[in-house]
């Protein structure tokens, strides 16, 4: 980056400053964690939204100054790293403009609609030698952490069946305040849009997928993809999964879970936000076990939970030379080439393996 001072008093650390590019409902947790001071190497640095009404009210709230335009906003000398957090549909379109300046990009999940997107998204960070994060904050969840850890230890064994389960609420009033939201173009709908941490989590937990098998509907509301899907997938290593994903619950969010289960061992983890672990058993049982529970369970506040904090965190260690991006361009590729699998398959009502070019995916098409 071209500003390698702005260091804190008393502190060598370089202080990351961001710009945050779209000011829509994800944007306030971006906002609120930049700004507070938690992250001692990284300040909100400065906003810009389509809308100057909105960018206004931001640039107010926060103290910062609001860009012209998104090109301005990467342009601005106190701007090291843009976070996109604009419509899906738009990533590709803003991480290729915000790299050719040189800054460094988080951009929100989906990292994009099309697998071309993506890779023209990756493409371009590489050629401008900036790095490319992909926002996957459930990955720092306290459980997930903790079950990630025993996944190494080998407590599970031979994996068997994974499964997310994603239980939430999102009324027409949600879809009708933004235009852009439950459209192929701009968003797609609970599989591309709510549920893509959770399988997300399941890839990472489980391994590479083979093949899927989804059906899905539009069952409450009134939009362009669905509000409800099902999915069975087989993994490489022989294991089977299932996503139950729903924004058709009623009246309010109930759950986000993960389990696995494996031929020594079971780990579930519910709560509305993969944030409680409601299962931890093993064959080869230890004294702390019985801690796990109560000692890696979280309440957060919300169905974002904490992770977005801890995600800063690892992306600052990350641009101060202190570690490798967990999620990267190429990590959000192959997320999205699951999601982009499932679509298909709902297309074709026929089983899709993953590695494939799609065809009658409507995902990230203008109609």
């Amino acid at each position: 980056m071209d500003r390698q001072t702005a260091k804190e008093k008393g502190d060598d650390q370089v202080v990351i400053g961001f710009g945050l590019l779209g000011c829509g409902r994800i944007a306030k947790r971006h906002a609120d964690i930049l700004s507070s001071g938690s992250i001692p190497g990284a300040r909100l640095a400065a906003v810009y939204d389509c809308d100057p009404d909105v960018a206004a009210r931001f640039s107010s709230t926060y103290a910062v100054p609001a860009a012209s335009s998104s090109a301005a906003l990467a342009m601005m000398n106190d701007v090291d790293a843009v976070s996109i957090l604009t419509p899906s549909g738009l990533h590709a379109e803003h991480t290729i403009e915000v790299a050719r300046t040189g800054k460094h990009i988080v951009v929100e999940k989906p990292m994009a609609l099309r697998l071309e997107d993506a890779e023209a998204m990756i493409k371009a960070c590489d050629q401008a030698d900036v790095k490319l994060f992909v926002v996957k904050q459930n990955r720092f969840n306290l459980p997930i952490i903790k079950a990630r850890e025993a996944l190494r230890e080998g407590r599970l064994g031979r994996l068997v069946l994974g499964t997310v389960r994603v239980r939430w609420c999102r009324p027409q009033s949600y879809y009708d305040q933004a235009p852009w939201r439950g459209t192929w173009r701009l968003d797609g709908g609970v599989l591309s849009n709510q549920a893509s941490h959770h399988i997300d989590m399941l890839e990472w937990f489980m391994g590479d997928v083979e093949s899927v098998h989804a059906r899905a509907t539009t069952a409450l509301v009134n939009i362009e993809a669905e509000d409800t899907a099902v999915a069975t997938l087989r993994f490489r290593n022989g294991a089977l999964g299932v996503i139950e994903a729903t924004t058709a619950t009623r009246p309010r969010d109930i759950e986000g879970s993960i389990s696995i289960i494996g031929e020594t061992g079971v780990i579930e983890i519910g709560g509305f936000a993969m944030n409680e672990i409601k299962h931890w058993h093993f064959a080869d049982a230890r004294p702390s076990d019985h801690e796990v529970t109560e000692n890696f369970s979280v309440n957060p506040p919300n169905i974002y939970g904490f992770g977005h904090q801890a995600y800063y965190e690892h992306v600052v260690d990350c641009l101060n030379g202190r570690g490798a991006a967990l999620v990267d361009g190429l990590e959000g590729r192959k997320s999205l080439e699951l999601i982009t699998a499932l679509y298909e398959s709902i297309e074709t009502g026929m089983p899709v393996n993953v590695r494939f070019a799609p065809k009658l995916s409507r995902l990230g098409a203008s109609k």
